[in-house]
This record gives structure tokens, sequence and C-alpha cells, in this order.
């Protein structure tokens, strides 16, 4: 019988693999919402874990959040949105 010692991930802590996805993840995001006009202008909090981002932050208009949470739900490896954000 052998023991195994990885990098496996817990309910609260990511393996290693997961944590550089989460950390391309949050990049992507805060790269998107940079460039796009309606959202560019905030800041806006990103934060991922296990494929779920988690916005955060205060914008001026519903448009604007769901703007946010759109582009969020659509970069690559994002499996869902949690939205944190509030208005003004």
């Amino acid at each position: 019988m052998g023991s195994f010692v990885g990098c496996a991930s817990t309910s609260t802590q990511e393996g290693t693999g997961e944590y550089f996805d989460d950390a391309w993840i949050t990049t992507k995001v805060k790269a998107t919402l940079a460039e796009d006009p309606l959202t560019k202008a905030y800041q806006i909090n990103v934060e991922t874990f296990k494929g779920v981002v988690q916005l955060s932050g205060f914008v001026a208009t519903q448009a604007e959040v769901n703007k946010a949470v759109e582009l969020a739900r659509g970069v690559k490896g994002v499996t869902s949105v949690k939205n944190d954000l509030r208005l003004k």
C-alpha cells in the first residue's frame, strides 16, 4: 500500500493547478472589465475560487452591474459569477 502526497484541493483551499487557473481567470476578467467602455471607469474587485468569480465594488447604474456580470461570465473557465456589486 502506498501513500500519495499531492496538491489536491479541499472545499476551502485550492490545489496548485487550480490556483493558477483561478489566477488566470481573475487576470482575464479584470482585463476584460478594464477594456469595456461601460465598466472601465470603475474599480471592480475580482476574486476567483474554483472557477467561481466574485465581483465587488461600486458602480453607478444597474446597466454597469449587468455588463460586468456578462463580461465575467464570458471569460473561459468561469463556472459562475457571484455579484456583490453595489450601486453608488
